[in-house]
């Protein structure tokens, strides 16, 4: 295996300190602040809700990485003795001709220069007659080119054609240039090069790519492995090479099954005569979707959508190189906004992800396989299943118990830890600031995934500043934005009540709350609750607390006689609620004298329990743990059972 330039960007010194002092500081808030109940029977539905969906998500994604492993260390390498012993043989294992098609849109003239130079000496190192399309955007370009090739001595090797951009966006300039091949009538077994403006060929990387077409026939394109330079600060420069770490691993993954989820636009290789059909160039040029809410709209970007869409439909294979590497100069549009940009970013991405995988998935598995065709099903999973997480904190912080945030974030130290860990093993470099950003390309990334999906008409593409997918007519525009936010809306409210009931934050009533909640819609003070407070206990689910709704409840002896003989738990907590609405339980001095308060004595006329001092009441065989319940010890004595909420009036005679 090849290993990275040397000259791809990484964070300082400087960066990783502070991390790492941020983190272990974290580290020790997290640990000092977690509840000690946190893995009591009371945390089961918190941990069964975010514990179950975590263990789908990190099998999966287990799954991925022990593939990957297989691939870089067992199935790839011979492919590559194989790819290496055709290039050997000369030009028996080479392409006839090299067309190369290098798409540009106002790029830095450094920047230009330098692609072009490393472009023009692969092509001349590698010896195939070569033509260079240069679909550019500024006659600076032309000059710039020129430079490099009289630098160069005008390889014999080398044609150089330009086509100038109409500005449309890239799809136009790539069908003019695929016309322009393919009326020059490419050899058979010919290559066509697409890559971008930004993108510099490190040296070897035509004789290690091209070599795997002569060794397999039914290849239709193949893309390679992608080291990022980047302008900007550390964040930005570890932002970009973490994304080309999780590349690697799902790309070396997918390789194995011969299929990938992407043929990027940054350099992939076609056969050429494939890349001159017809419909090849029809679906570049003019690719569009037919949606019920949408209507028809033509795709603005996401090419390597298109390209890599047509090649499985019509069942060719595709290859990924994790040895072989492309270097991309990578700037945020604003430097100064790294939220801002890889926000637009992301949505530009995952918005030609959702444009092209719903008709992906609609081909089956047959034409990719049972493994590509669900990661191409994950992919519309995994943008909600990564939210339920999150949402279940939240909802637990908020409702149940705030210290449960502590807890949390142990868990995402650990578990992004670890998966960056095995990131860093495969890519061959770590960085600390990796942790905080794959939970922010994960959480951020799964919310931008869910809005796009309801408005991924919406097209922008912010280098070339060019829009397009909504209709012309502002009314429609605005009845098309305000039917996704409703859609948006209802899907995720209807995960949010899901979390809300499995967390317990709100708990369907009982038969036997419906039935009080008719007779006695309120319990005041002068009625008993004895009897509705020991059958909520005894229908209360193993092992889950039990919890009180606000307002006061008067409990007498008749609790213990109730409860008497029941099949109940020995411990059993009883958790009310802790707002402007608190839950108070009134006793009588009878039921008091087995009250334990957060002292350890018997409080004499009242006392509050806490999460942090619980009192216990203690009924023969059975012992409450109270919580978030103040509690107020009768002074008077009265004939509670003559008001019983449970027992009717009985008419009298007379």
């Amino acid at each position: 295996m090849s290993h990275a330039p040397r000259d791809r960007s990484v964070a300082s010194w400087a960066a990783e300190a502070t991390t790492l002092v941020l983190g272990l500081t974290l580290l020790v808030v997290v640990i000092d602040g977690l509840p000690l109940e946190v893995l009591s029977p009371a945390s089961q539905s918190f941990f069964f809700a975010v514990g179950g969906v975590a263990v789908w998500r990190y099998s999966w994604w287990l799954v991925q990485a022990v593939r990957s492993t297989w691939y870089n260390r067992r199935v790839f390498p011979r492919l590559r003795a194989a790819a290496d012993a055709a290039d050997a043989a000369g030009d028996a294992g080479r392409p006839p001709e090299l067309f190369v098609l290098c798409t540009s849109f106002r790029i830095e003239p450094e920047v230009t220069f330098q692609v072009y130079s490393a472009l023009v000496r692969e092509a001349a190192d590698y010896g195939v007659p070569t033509t260079v399309f240069a679909a550019i955007a500024d006659r600076t370009d032309v000059d710039i080119i020129t430079h490099v090739m009289e630098e160069q001595g005008w390889p014999e090797n080398v044609e150089l054609r330009y086509m100038f951009q109409k500005g449309d966006g890239k799809r136009s300039a790539m069908a003019e240039v695929l016309r322009a091949i393919s009326r020059r009538l490419p050899a058979p077994g010919a290559l066509l090069v697409s890559m971008d403006g930004d993108i510099r060929l490190e040296p070897g990387t035509l004789a290690r790519s091209l070599p795997f077409f002569h060794i397999q026939p039914g290849l239709g394109a193949l893309t390679t492995n992608n080291s990022a330079i980047v302008t900007g600060g550390d964040a930005t420069r570890e932002w970009y090479d973490l994304r080309y770490a999780q590349r690697h691993l799902v790309m070396s993954s997918m390789s194995l099954s011969r299929r990938l989820l992407v043929l990027t636009g940054r350099y992939s290789v076609f056969r050429a005569d494939l890349a001159t059909h017809p419909d090849f160039i029809d679906l570049v040029e003019n690719d569009q979707v037919s949606h019920w809410r949408f209507g028809r709209f033509k795709f603005l970007s996401g090419d390597d959508k298109s390209t890599w869409y047509w090649l499985l439909k019509n069942g060719w294979r595709m290859l990924y190189l994790p040895d072989v590497y492309v270097s991309g100069f990578e700037e945020l549009p604003d430097r100064k906004r790294f939220f801002a940009s890889t926000t637009d970013l992301m949505r530009r991405w995952y918005g030609n992800m959702l444009r092209t995988s719903n008709r992906a998935i609609a081909l089956g598995p047959r034409p990719m396989g049972i493994f590509a065709w669900w990661s191409l099903v994950d992919q519309r999973l995994s943008m909600w299943t990564t939210l339920v997480g999150p949402t279940m904190v939240v909802l637990v912080t908020l409702f149940v118990r705030p210290s449960f945030i502590f807890a949390y974030a142990l868990w995402i130290l650990f578990t992004r830890g670890i998966a960056t860990l095995i990131l860093a093993w495969q890519h061959g470099r770590y960085s600390l600031l990796w942790i905080p950003l794959i939970y922010y390309n994960q959480v951020w990334g799964a919310m931008l995934k869910t809005h796009v999906s309801f408005r991924f008409n919406r097209q922008k593409w912010s280098r070339q500043g060019i829009s397009a997918g909504e209709p012309s007519d502002p009314i429609a525009v605005r009845r098309q934005r305000r039917m996704g936010l409703v859609l948006h809306g209802f899907a995720y409210g209807l995960m949010l009540f899901t979390l809300i009931l499995a967390s317990g934050v709100l708990m369907p009533p009982d038969r036997l709350a419906m039935t009080i909640a008719r007779e006695q819609p309120t319990v005041s003070r002068e009625a008993d609750a004895s009897r509705w407070f020991a059958l909520r206990l005894a229908d209360a689910p193993e092992g889950a607390p039990v919890r009180l709704p606000p307002g006061e409840f008067r409990l007498g002896e008749r609790v213990v006689e109730t409860l008497s003989g029941k099949d109940l738990p020995e411990q059993q907590d009883i958790r009310g609620t802790d707002n402007r609405l608190p839950t108070t339980l009134i006793m009588s001095p009878a039921l008091a004298a087995r009250l334990e308060g957060p002292a350890g004595s018997r409080p004499a006329q009242g006392a509050t329990c806490t999460t942090e001092a619980p009192c216990r009441l203690a009924l023969d065989q059975h012992t409450l743990t109270l919580v978030n319940v103040r509690l107020r010890v009768e002074t008077a004595t009265v004939d509670t059972a003559a008001v019983s909420p449970d027992r009717k009036e009985q008419p009298t005679d007379g």
